[in-house]
């Protein structure tokens, strides 16, 4: 018996038919259609909050690996030449990017064979690879706190691939087919900018097939045959999930999903619920053997899900500042934070290796607007390990990019050495769209004529800043005050 067969049954009582009147009508009355695609709707948000950041990292992939556009071909590394300008942040389709480092993106296609990845000793210069699943997981670190500084060659490894490695390589398993490898590099050493010397070392960090690293022909390349993701507006960036066709979203779960598998036990105790919805591990979503209620319900919430998770509150709340759990970095079967951050601050680092928080809120819990002045008293810059770094970034909420501006700043922090201090050591920063005047630009952060967000973030954070997750007067974690006009 179909599900829409089985649903019908067990409305016959409620509604008083009997199974001949059934029979000659198969319409459900239309407060059967309206409960059964209410229902529908919330069972989608909640395949679409799981599913999320699968499909975010499929796009980011197409937009940078594999589509007509591609930064690099798989298993190598896309350099960006500069910190994430709004204009690079646009290129690379890459949201909320910290301006301290110059990034790479690379993703990785293990499915054949192992790929050794290779780091330089950078001689104290901070840098940092984050290994991220297609699940949004940062499952492991080259670099940083993980590793240090002094270099080293590992050998990526995908799900169930069996050989033998050679011996100079440090083994790292992999948990999905294809993974994200992120380097950032430090552009600040020693107090100085050193954007060239950061280039340096980001060159210095490469990938190489196996058989190729060990002296043999190298394995063919593949050809990608993945759907284009269709976006409303290209201006977006990836993680947006706004499609032309809404339903393109399960299009692209699907494929993702039997790509990229989760672990097993979603498959087996998550995944069935979402079976009424045509979503099945190995089996391709067909949208024609959809019931057209629950189609539109799915279409609805793909529809809704990017800005749902653009607005859902998580972690601590305070004073306006929204303290991420900590779980953050990692999330595993934590799906609320996973897609939320995939979708507002995509491959966010673990803690150990970089502490985040955001403000999109003042201290009277009213949203940050360009229309405002704004202030922000800081005791002290956020503690962190040297050679590393903190900052306190703006970013527009239109598109999560960084915000043009005649200063071309973008942040402040520890590689801003001219921040005016106040007379207890403490400092306090400006933020508006116009000028604050010379006696207090060294200190103002330009802001966007709308609505804006800013993150403050050290990298890698003392034990006191890592606190704040559980408890927020762990550290004096500044708050945003709205101006008198």
């Amino acid at each position: 018996m179909s599900f829409r067969a089985v649903v019908i049954s067990s409305l016959i009582l409620s509604l008083g038919m009997n199974s001949a009147a059934i029979a000659e009508n198969p319409t459900l009355p239309l407060a059967q259609q309206k409960v059964w695609k209410d229902w529908s709707y919330s069972l989608a948000l909640q395949a679409a909050t799981w599913g999320a950041p699968l499909v975010i990292m499929y796009a980011l992939r197409y937009n940078d690996t594999v589509g007509p556009k591609a930064k690099a071909k798989p298993n190598a590394i896309w350099r960006m030449e500069n910190i994430s300008t709004p204009e690079l942040s646009k290129q690379a389709g890459y949201v909320t990017p910290n301006v301290n480092t110059i990034y790479g993106f690379g993703f990785m296609d293990l499915r054949q064979e192992p790929v050794i990845l290779e780091v330089p000793n950078s001689h104290d210069r901070y840098y940092l690879v984050q290994l991220v699943d297609m699940w949004t997981n940062s499952f492991a670190y080259v670099g940083g706190k993980a590793t240090g500084y002094k270099g080293g060659k590992f050998a990526l490894v995908g799900p169930g691939w069996k050989g033998q490695l050679p011996k100079n390589v440090k083994r790292i398993d992999c948990p999905t087919p294809w993974i994200l490898v992120q380097p950032r590099v430090h552009i600040f050493k020693n107090g100085k900018l050193s954007l060239e010397g950061a280039r340096d070392i980001l060159q210095q960090i490469r990938t190489i097939g196996l058989a190729k690293y060990n002296g043999k022909k190298p394995i063919a390349s593949v050809n990608y045959l993945y759907p284009a993701p269709q976006f409303s507006d290209p201006n977006l960036p990836v993680s947006a999930l706004s499609y032309k066709d809404p339903l393109q979203f399960w299009d692209l779960l699907s494929i993702a999903l039997s790509e990229n598998p989760p672990p097993t036990d979603q498959i087996t105790a998550l995944l069935p619920m979402f079976k009424s919805l045509g979503i099945e591990f190995g089996k391709p979503w067909d949208r024609s053997k959809v019931p057209p209620e629950v189609l539109a319900a799915m279409s609805d919430a793909a529809k809704n899900i990017g800005d749902m998770l653009s607005n859902l509150p998580m972690g601590t709340i305070y004073k306006g500042a929204f303290i991420p759990p900590p779980s953050i970095g990692n999330p595993k079967n934590d799906y609320k934070t996973r897609a939320i951050v995939a979708r507002v601050g995509l491959t966010a680092n673990i803690p150990e290796e970089a502490i985040y928080w955001i403000y999109t809120q003042d201290s009277q819990y009213q949203f940050l607007n360009g229309s405002h002045k704004y202030t922000m008293t800081f005791r002290e810059g956020l503690p962190f390990y040297a050679p590393g770094f903190w900052s306190v970034t703006m970013y527009d909420s239109k598109n999560n990019y960084t915000v043009p501006n005649p200063l071309k700043r973008y942040m402040l922090g520890s590689d801003t050495p001219k921040i005016k201090k106040n007379a207890d050591g403490s400092f306090t920063l400006y933020i508006q769209t116009q000028n604050p005047g010379k006696d207090k630009e060294s200190n103002w952060l330009p802001a966007p004529p709308g609505q804006f967000y800013l993150i403050p973030r050290a990298y890698p954070p003392k034990p006191e800043l890592i606190k704040v997750l559980t408890d927020v007067n762990a550290w004096p974690v500044p708050v945003v005050i709205q101006q008198a006009k």
